[in-house]
């Protein structure tokens, strides 16, 4: 199995970053999603325009859209309006960071408070965090809010060799405590699970993938977005071209959500994002992403998709 990497050899192995202005955001869209109420709703998502993360996860390819030096105050709530003056109307707004929304070298604090004022009237917020910066000032940005405010964690999966091996400076434990900290503060959790991290085969994937879902819920989440893992960051392709990793299929997907979905427990959602790069028929593979997408809004399993390919 492959070492835990350094922060060097990540550092080293990356392409160049996209070039970014810090008044606007990275991205931003509204897609339907289903709600922890059951509704379908419709959520406008950015993906703000702020400094690096600090930690360097193996897995991670979201640094290519992060600058190098901390933005300017103002900058963010700037990127929050340049957004919403270009999408429809929403329910539910995620605010996005490729790292820690209370991070303060990402977000200035300075700023909660504009951005509050732009984001309060929506019926849920939500944020990424890691989970040793998962503390008071969650409570603080909730109570100054007055809306619902959802944090989502990465936990990633609760394999005891791969977790270590992810460089995310966070064992299972670290999730634990942030996940019982904010329920116990009446603020929502979505865990993002990684389907397949390097070091494991397609079928531990599913199954670590299973046990990660089953855990999170066990200990408050009450939403697992699942994140199939991909190359693009410089070091994955380096673990692919040793044979420590490729890609989940399209297959492996559905099998997970399926699972997941007959166990209960919570809502799950499975990320289609690139969707096509996991694709191993191009007959089958846009029904099979197609299916994915209702069962993600249903929470329902739906019937199997047939194909000549069979490798069902």
């Amino acid at each position: 199995m492959f070492a835990p990497p350094t922060d060097e050899q990540i550092l080293s192995a990356r392409p160049a970053k996209e070039s970014l202005d810090p008044w606007k955001p990275a991205a931003f869209l509204v897609e339907s999603e289903r709600s922890l109420a059951g509704v379908i709703e419709p959520v406008a998502t950015l993906f703000l325009t702020n400094r690096e993360c600090q930690f360097r996860c193996t897995m991670c390819d979201l640094w290519r859209y992060t600058l190098d030096e901390k933005v300017p105050a103002g900058a963010i709530p700037a990127q929050i309006d340049y957004a919403l003056q270009r999408l429809p109307d929403a329910s539910q707004i995620k605010l996005y960071n490729a790292g820690n929304f209370f991070d303060a070298q990402a977000i200035p604090p300075a700023d909660y408070n504009s951005i509050i004022d732009r984001v309060r009237s929506f019926q849920s917020v939500v944020v990424e965090n890691h989970p040793r910066l998962t503390d008071e000032r969650c409570v603080h940005f909730r109570d100054r809010l007055g809306t619902r405010l959802q944090i989502a964690l990465g936990l990633e999966t609760i394999h005891p060799e791969i977790l270590p091996r992810l460089n995310k400076r966070m064992n299972v434990s670290d999730f634990d405590r942030a996940t019982s900290f904010l329920r116990s503060h009446d603020i929502d959790v979505r865990t993002f699970l990684l389907l397949k991290p390097p070091g494991l085969s397609e079928q531990a994937g599913i199954d670590w993938t299973l046990q990660s879902i089953k855990h999170a819920f066990e200990v408050g989440a009450q939403c697992c977005s699942i994140i199939p893992t991909r190359v693009g960051n410089g070091f994955m392709e380096q673990l692919n071209a040793a044979g420590e990793f490729s890609p989940p299929t399209i297959r492996s997907m559905e099998q997970v959500l399926e699972r997941a979905l007959e166990t209960g427990g919570g809502l799950v959602l499975m990320d289609l994002w690139d969707v096509d790069r996991f694709f191993d028929c191009p007959q089958c593979g846009p029904a099979r992403a197609d299916r994915i997408r209702r069962m993600n809004l249903s929470q329902v399993v739906e019937p199997r998709i047939n194909c000549d390919c069979r490798r069902d």
